[in-house]
């Protein structure tokens, strides 16, 4: 990260031992030393408008927009643009990012290696990405990076913003009986890709939100309203 500009480091549910001990490479020891350290992935991330998630796709089918390393500049630079914060994860060096991980990410991206060894090393796989971008951007920690915006430019919605509109809804669906208890991990996945796909504006994600309060204040004033009605079945 210090090598191509970057200093803002947070680590996700560390492993205490390794992460209290851990050192630094020679010039970089404020990184660590500010590095955030989050319970979640969703709190790492909550100020960000654009989850870039890594990922090889080896053994996975992805459920979101898949952008080749050497094409990720652009999206960043647009996200940049309208006042967005980028976060890019990476995942644990033996098992890399989980499906429940991968939900909470807008738009994967994947480094071009050779079919019979896609597999890269934690560290070298930051390397990579880390290096194209600074090649292409320059250096996007720095303050001066993010545009000054008009006023009239809408604010994008971030992921602090998308999971507190996407607890709501989850909490009215069950308020509806929408669906079987064991559909309920289900739907919140699908729910979170969803609302990342929408690149929804702050002030759009708020307006939704006060739609489905009033909803779900409505069902549990009137819990009947969410009862499933059997339709009458006549044989002949």
């Amino acid at each position: 990260m210090a090598n191509f500009g970057f200093a803002r480091l947070a680590v996700v549910a560390p492993y205490e031992p390794h992460w209290r001990e851990a050192r630094s490479a020679v010039g970089a020891s404020d990184l660590l030393q500010n590095a955030r350290n989050a319970k979640t992935l969703v709190e790492a991330v909550a100020d960000c408008t654009l989850v870039v998630g890594t990922s090889s796709l080896e053994h996975r089918k992805p459920d979101q927009p898949v952008t080749p390393l050497p094409e990720l500049a652009p999206l960043i630079q647009k996200e940049l643009a309208r006042g967005g914060r980028i976060a890019i994860v990476f995942g644990s060096e033996k098992r890399g990012l989980t499906q429940e991980d991968l939900a909470h990410c807008h738009i994967l991206t994947v480094i071009p290696t050779d079919p019979m060894q896609p597999s890269m090393n934690l560290g070298q796989a930051v390397a990579v990405c880390l290096y194209e971008l600074a090649s292409r951007i320059g250096k996007l920690a720095a303050p001066d990076a993010v545009p000054n915006l008009a006023s009239d430019t809408p604010a994008p919605a971030s992921t602090r913003d998308l999971e507190l509109l996407a607890a709501v809804v989850e909490e009215t669906m069950l308020a509806a009986n929408y669906s079987p208890a064991a559909m309920r991990k289900a739907n919140r996945h699908d729910l979170d890709l969803m609302l990342r796909r929408l690149a929804l504006t702050r002030r759009d994600a708020g307006r939704i939100l006060g739609f489905f309060r009033r909803v779900l204040w409505r069902l549990k004033q009137n819990p009947t309203r969410g009862a499933r009605v059997k339709p009458d079945v006549t044989h002949k």
